[in-house]
């Protein structure tokens, strides 16, 4: 079992702060004369100021950092005892010490019981989780960070009980995706409320973050005949009010001691096309966030990519190309005095099996991706598998990675210091990145699960073929 000490630590904010200057003369100042009638009143006046003086509530405690090596957890996965206890026995092996459980799922449910007259309203919990605060006081006495997922704007139930809320069409009709379903207006501040409601309850509930998942537009066939109220857009676009989004999120949750990420398409990193398309412009949200989460599937990357012919035959080099991206598209938005947030990568714990040309993602894949995370400077990441099934044979014990660890502070330590963002690589050659994938000639053949964005269109009018997997619940 881990024996992890995590100890709060005091932050002491020096401001104005600089070294002393020698001081060239050294007199003793003149005694000043307070007559006694002067002390009475300036004794009579401290006393009414201290009288006076309004009483300030200290400031909670700011949680301790982790640097989260974890994995996603479903909602049924997590609310089905045998299933639950064995995966904390793995944790207990392992270097893993987070889990993201589903608080608010793909289909808009929230995954427990909760007190809110709002969520109430329209009966959106599905209490696939019996007892959440137990699950989450037994995650934390085994020294595991407990991440809340919560599906923002994709939400086909809050669509369906909140017509108004929700994309339509110019006809004033909805507006659904190929499978029929209903998505959220991101311009809609009532639809923001709602979203910190949920927000503020997993909070509440214990959880050490809360991540958002799908602040996004909607990118399927036909979203273009969306139409917006100016009343709602104010003249904003999709990128402007992703921002805001994320901006309010943090705002309105850091109230409750909590840390905030978000997840975001790993096609954005220095895609301006991309970016337009999702609403998500990388650089800015993590001006905001805690921690951002690229979904840097190998699989998602087209042929041709980063100059790899088949990315997900590649998952080392992807993830390295990948990253390096991330850092290149992060330092433009470097601010003196601004924060940035830290990056934590979704890797790929599945097999890609409706590719033409994919491998089967093991242990070996497993371990490729995260020494990729290490290689490019990064130290956290989260394995993706929808259906919570893990090659737990890919991860090392503890006391392995302890010892990893102290080996790549040490390499990156021996770096020069243009070379901190990327250590040893075990002997693979880094792959150059070399700019954007090459055009699609035609679109590949594609599941039902995996929906293409379609054409995307660019601030300078050009349109690109864009691929956005849209990944379901096995």
């Amino acid at each position: 079992m881990k024996k992890w000490l995590i100890a709060g630590a005091c932050v002491l904010a020096l401001t104005g702060c600089r070294r002393y200057e020698p001081m060239q003369d050294i007199t003793t100042p003149a005694p000043i004369v307070v007559n006694q009638g002067e002390k009475q009143e300036s004794k009579a006046q401290e006393e009414t100021e201290s009288q006076t003086e309004p009483e300030t509530e200290p400031e909670p405690e700011k949680r301790e950092p982790v640097k989260v090596k974890g994995i996603y957890i479903s909602a049924p996965a997590a609310g089905t005892p045998e299933m639950m206890d064995n995966i904390i026995e793995k944790l207990d092996e392992t270097e893993l010490n987070a889990v993201v459980i589903d608080f608010k799922d793909d289909n808009g449910r929230i995954t427990c019981q909760v007190d809110s007259p709002v969520v109430q309203e329209i009966e959106a919990c599905k209490p696939y989780i019996a007892n959440m605060p137990e699950l989450i006081q037994t995650l934390k006495e085994h020294d595991i960070y407990v991440i809340a997922r919560i599906v923002a704007f994709r939400d086909p139930y809050l669509a369906e009980k909140k017509p108004e809320w929700c994309l339509k069409l110019a006809d004033g009709s909805v507006f659904r995706d190929k499978q029929g379903l209903a998505w959220i207006n991101p311009y809609k501040k009532e639809v923001w409320d709602y979203l910190m409601e949920v927000g503020g309850l997993a909070a509440d509930l214990g959880f050490d973050e809360i991540q958002f998942d799908y602040i996004r537009f909607c990118t399927e066939k036909g979203v273009g005949d969306v139409v917006f109220d100016e009343a709602d857009t104010n003249g904003r676009g999709k990128t402007d009010v992703i921002t805001e989004f994320t901006s309010y999120a943090v705002q309105q949750l850091s109230q409750k001691n909590v840390y905030v990420s978000a997840d975001v398409f790993g096609a954005i990193i220095g895609s301006e096309q991309d970016a337009q398309s999702v609403g998500q412009i990388y650089g800015e949200m993590a001006k905001h966030l805690d921690y951002i989460c690229p979904m840097i599937y190998p699989s998602h990357y087209g042929d041709g990519n980063f100059g790899i012919e088949h990315p997900d035959t590649e998952p080392y080099n992807t993830i390295l190309a990948a990253l390096k991206g991330s850092k290149k598209d992060l330092d433009k938005y470097v601010q003196e005095g601004g924060t940035q947030a830290i990056v934590r990568p979704w890797l790929q714990s599945f097999t890609a099996s409706y590719l033409k040309n994919y491998i089967s993602y093991g242990p070996e894949q497993i371990r490729a991706q995260i020494q990729g995370v290490y290689d490019a400077g990064y130290d956290q990441w989260i394995l993706w598998s929808a259906s919570c099934k893990y090659p737990w044979e890919g991860l090392k014990s503890p006391e392995e990675a302890e010892a990893e660890e102290k080996a790549i502070e040490e390499s990156r330590a021996a770096l020069p210091p243009e070379e901190t963002g990327q250590g040893e690589n075990e002997g693979a050659e880094a792959p150059v990145i070399q700019g954007p994938a090459p055009e699609l000639k035609s679109m590949p053949e594609l599941p039902d699960y995996v929906a293409p964005a379609g054409k995307s269109q660019a601030s300078d009018g050009t349109t690109a073929e864009v691929i956005i997997p849209r990944m379901t619940m096995e």
